[in-house]
C-alpha cells in the first residue's frame, strides 16, 4: 500500500494594503523588497515572493514607482487623499473628504481595519473602465474613537464584547486578564489597545461596567457612553462650582443697569427646572414699549481658565434624555444661582428694545442687569391668557394645581407681547424663513420609568411669543458685532440640498403638493405653504421629516453665511447660556467690544466653535437614541395588536414604517412581506410586486403588527399585514 503524503498546508498572505502603508510611512526613502520584507516580519521564502508580486501590482497600477531595480517609492500623486471613513451598515464605507467632489465607495476588503469616523489616507482608483472610482484604506491617520459600548459574553479562557452599533462591523477580543468586575451578560464600556495585523478583531479591555442588560439606567447609560457623553461631574467641579459667591453683592449691582422694579416674568415648559431667560414690560410715556429679553448671566460665574469652565466647555451643550437632563453647569448653577425663578433677585445680561405698535424698534441697549421675577408661568397658562384674555387659570394647567389668579399687569403684557410677536412673526414669513412646528413625541413615564403612554407636544402661540423675542435678541446682538467687522460667533444656515429638494417634490406629489424650485424665494414661500398645507393631514410628519432632510444643517462659526431657515443675515445664540458653551461666548464677546474690545482671533474662536457643533451633534444623537429606546420598550408589550402606518423609508432591504397613532417607526424587512415576490426599484423609489405590480412607496398607508422589540440596538421590527387603498 502506497504511503499516503502529507501535503503541507500553503500559508495564505494578505499583503494588500500594508506594503503601501510601509511605503507612504517612508515617503521620502525607496525600500527593497527585503527591507519591507523585514517590517511586516516575514522571513520564509513564500512570503518574500508574496511580497515581490504585490510590489509589482501596484506598480503596474501606478500605485508605487520602481525608482532602480528592485528599489520602490510612494508615488505622491493626487489619487492619495485624506479623510474620514463613513461606514454603511453592510460592512462597506464612503470616504468623505473636503477634497472631493463626491464620496468614494471602499468594498469591505478595502477598509484594513479602518472604522466609522476615522482619519485615513486612500488610494482612489477606477476598478473598470465606466465604473466608479473605488477608494482603499493605506493608512489610519487617526481613530475617531478608541472606546465601546456593548454586551460582554465571557467564555473560559477569554471573552468578546459585541457592540450594537450597526456600524461597528466586528466583536472585540478581551483576553481573560482583562475583564475585570465585568460579568457574562453585562453591558460594558471597552478600549481598544491593539489590533494586529493577522487578527480578525482588535484587542481591548473593559474600562467601565454600566449594569445588566435591559435595566433602564444600564440602557440610558449606555446611551451616553456610546457617544462619549458623561453623566455626572467629576467631584472637583461640583466642589468648585459649590464655593462660589452667588449672592447678589451690593458691588456688582452697582456696576449693572438695575432693573428689579421693572414687570418681568418667565415662560418655560412645566417640567423646566433652569430659567435662562425672561421678558420684561413696561409702557413708555411716548406710547412705545420697553421689552427686556433678560439672560441668566452665566459668564459672571463661569470665569475662563477655571475648571468649571473647562468642564462647561468640554461639554458644550446640556442633553436632553427622554427622562432626564444631563446639564452642562452644575445644578447650584443651572437650577439655582444662574435660574431666573421667581421672586428672586439675579445676575442678567440684557438686550433692552423700544418697539412701536408696529413692532419697530426704535431704540435698543446691550449690557448687564440685576433683575427680579415677578412670576414663572408655563406655556399652558400663557395660552390660556392669549386665548380667553382672561387672568384667571384653572387648576387643570395651573402650575400649583389650584385656580391662579395671574396680576391685570403680567396678563396685558402677555397679551401686548403676543401681539408684537405675531407682527414680527409675520415679517419674518415675508422675508422668506421657513416655519417648521414639528410635533414632539413625549412619553407617560410610570415611577419606574416604564412608558405607560404616548402624547405630542405642539407648538402653539405662548411658544411662537417666546420664539419671537429670543430670535430678536439673538438676531439683534449678532448683528451689532457683525457690522462692526469683528469676531463673533455666529450660527449659520446654508441654503437647501437641490437634489433633495427634488426627491421631496417627487414624494409630495403623490398626495397633491408641488414646491416652486425656481427661484430662492419662491422655495422658501412654497415650503412653508407645504408645512401650512399638510398641518393636520396624515401625510404631514412624513412631509416635515423629509423637508427638514432637505436642510442643511445649522452650525457654530465665526463664518458668517447668514441664517436660511430664519431668513436673517446675522443670527447668534444668545439666550441659553445655561444649556449652550456658544451662548455664553457670545457674552463674554459681547461685553468685550462694549468694553472697547479690539477684535479677537477668529482662528481660536473657530476652533471652539467646531467643537460646539460637534458636541451638539452627538447631544442631538443620543436624544434621538433615548426616544427611540422608549419607543421599543413601549411596543414590547404591543405584540399583536394591528396598527395604522405609512411609509416613511424604502430602501432595498425594506420598508420603514411610522405607526401613525405613536409616531414609533420600524422596518418590515423585504423577506417578510409575503404577498409577492418584490424587489426595490430605484427610478421609483419604490418595492415593486413582481406577480402583481403592487407598489409600495413613501406615504403609503399599511396595516402592520409587532413582530420583534429590540432593547439593546433599539430597533423595532414590523410584520407587514396589507397596504390600504
Amino acid at each position: 500500500m502506497a504511503k499516503k503524503i502529507k501535503h503541507k498546508k500553503k500559508k495564505i498572505y494578505d499583503f494588500s494594503g500594508k506594503i503601501l502603508k510601509i511605503l507612504s510611512k517612508n515617503a521620502n526613502k525607496s525600500l527593497n523588497y527585503k527591507q519591507i520584507a523585514a517590517a511586516l516580519e516575514v522571513n520564509d521564502t513564500q512570503g518574500r515572493n508574496e511580497i515581490i508580486k504585490e510590489l509589482n501590482f501596484l506598480k503596474s497600477n501606478d500605485k508605487i514607482e520602481e525608482v532602480e531595480p528592485g528599489k520602490f517609492r510612494f508615488v505622491p500623486a493626487s489619487n492619495y487623499v485624506e479623510g474620514t471613513i463613513d461606514m454603511t451598515t453592510r460592512k462597506t464605507a464612503y470616504f468623505v473628504s473636503p477634497d472631493l467632489e463626491e464620496d468614494v465607495f471602499i468594498p469591505t476588503n478595502n477598509l484594513h481595519k479602518a472604522l466609522d469616523g476615522d482619519t485615513v489616507k486612500v488610494y482612489i482608483y477606477n476598478k473598470r473602465k465606466g465604473k466608479k472610482p473605488e477608494a482603499e484604506v493605506v493608512e489610519i491617520i487617526e481613530r475617531y474613537k478608541t472606546q465601546f459600548v456593548g454586551v460582554i459574553e465571557i467564555q473560559k479562557n477569554f471573552a468578546f464584547v459585541a457592540t450594537a452599533d450597526p456600524k461597528m462591523y466586528t466583536d472585540i477580543f478581551i483576553p481573560k486578564d482583562k475583564v475585570g468586575e465585568a460579568r457574562d451578560g453585562d453591558v460594558v464600556v471597552v478600549e481598544i489597545e491593539d489590533w494586529l495585523d493577522k487578527a480578525d478583531s482588535p484587542f481591548g479591555k473593559v474600562v467601565k461596567v454600566l449594569g445588566k442588560q435591559g435595566e433602564h439606567n444600564t440602557e440610558i447609560h449606555a446611551i451616553l457612553a456610546e457617544y462619549g457623553l458623561p453623566y455626572d461631574f467629576p467631584k472637583e467641579v461640583e466642589d468648585f462650582a459649590n464655593k462660589l459667591d452667588t449672592s447678589i453683592n451690593d458691588e456688582e449691582v452697582s456696576k449693572r443697569k438695575d432693573m428689579r422694579d421693572v414687570l418681568t416674568f418667565t415662560i418655560d415648559p412645566k417640567d423646566a427646572k433652569d430659567f435662562d431667560d425672561a421678558l420684561s414690560f413696561r409702557k413708555l410715556e411716548n406710547g412705545n414699549y420697553e421689552i427686556g429679553i433678560h439672560i441668566a448671566d452665566v459668564s459672571h460665574y463661569v470665569q475662563e481658565g477655571t475648571k468649571l469652565d473647562e468642564e462647561a466647555y468640554n461639554r458644550a451643550t446640556s442633553i436632553y434624555l427622554v427622562d432626564r437632563t444631563i446639564p452642562m453647569l452644575p445644578e447650584v448653577l443651572s437650577n439655582f444661582a444662574c435660574s431666573l425663578r421667581p421672586n428672586e433677585d439675579k445676575f442678567t445680561f440684557s438686550a433692552l428694545f423700544e418697539l412701536n405698535d408696529k413692532a419697530e424698534i426704535v431704540n435698543k441697549w446691550f449690557g448687564r442687569t440685576v433683575t427680579h421675577s415677578d412670576q414663572r408661568m408655563a406655556y399652558e397658562e400663557a395660552q390660556h391668557i392669549i386665548e380667553t384674555k382672561e387672568s384667571t387659570i384653572p387648576k387643570e394647567i395651573s402650575l400649583t394645581g389650584e385656580v391662579q389668579e395671574i396680576s391685570p399687569e403680567v396678563t396685558e403684557a402677555v397679551l401686548k407681547l403676543n401681539d408684537l410677536a405675531k407682527i414680527l412673526r409675520a415679517k419674518r414669513m415675508g422675508d422668506g424663513a421657513i416655519s417648521f412646528d414639528k410635533i414632539e413625541v413625549k412619553f407617560n413615564l410610570d415611577e419606574n420609568d416604564i412608558p405607560t403612554g404616548v402624547f405630542f407636544k405642539e407648538a402653539k402661540e405662548a411658544n411662537h411669543l417666546i420664539e419671537e423675542f429670543m430670535l430678536l435678541a439673538n438676531r439683534k446682538v449678532s448683528e451689532f458685532i457683525g457690522k462692526q467687522k469683528k469676531t463673533f460667533v455666529y450660527r449659520v444656515h446654508d441654503e437647501p440640498d437641490e437634489e433633495k429638494l427634488l426627491g421631496l417634490q417627487a414624494v409630495i406629489a403623490r398626495f397633491g403638493h408641488k414646491i416652486n424650485l425656481k427661484t430662492k424665494g419662491g422655495i422658501s414661500k412654497s415650503l412653508n405653504k407645504l408645512l401650512k398645507d399638510v398641518n393636520g393631514k396624515k401625510e404631514q410628519n412624513l412631509v416635515d421629516t423629509l423637508t427638514i432632510r432637505c436642510m442643511s444643517k445649522a452650525s457654530y462659526s465665526t463664518n458668517n453665511i447668514g441664517h436660511y431657515g430664519l431668513a436673517f443675515d446675522y443670527y447668534s445664540h444668545f439666550t441659553s447660556p445655561i444649556r449652550r458653551y456658544p451662548d455664553v461666548m457670545a457674552h463674554r464677546l459681547l461685553q468685550h467690544y462694549l468694553d472697547k474690545g479690539e477684535s479677537v482671533d477668529a482662528s481660536v474662536y473657530e476652533k471652539k466653535a467646531a467643537h460646539c457643533s460637534s458636541m451638539e451633534n452627538l447631544a442631538v444623537n443620543a436624544e434621538r437614541d433615548s426616544i427611540k429606546y422608549m419607543q421599543v420598550k413601549y411596543m414590547q408589550d404591543q405584540k399583536g395588536k394591528e396598527f395604522v402606518g405609512v411609509i416613511s423609508g424604502v430602501t432595498e432591504w425594506g420598508i420603514y414604517v411610522e405607526i401613525l397613532e405613536n409616531k414609533c417607526e420600524g422596518m418590515v424587512r423585504i423577506r417578510d412581506i409575503k404577498e409577492d415576490y418584490y424587489v426595490f426599484d430605484e427610478k421609483q423609489y419604490a418595492l415593486v410586486g413582481q406577480a402583481t405590480k403592487n407598489l409600495l412607496q413613501l406615504g403609503d398607508e399599511v396595516i402592520v403588527t409587532v413582530k420583534n422589540a429590540d432593547l439593546v440596538k433599539k430597533q423595532l421590527d414590523y410584520n407587514y399585514i396589507k397596504k390600504l387603498s
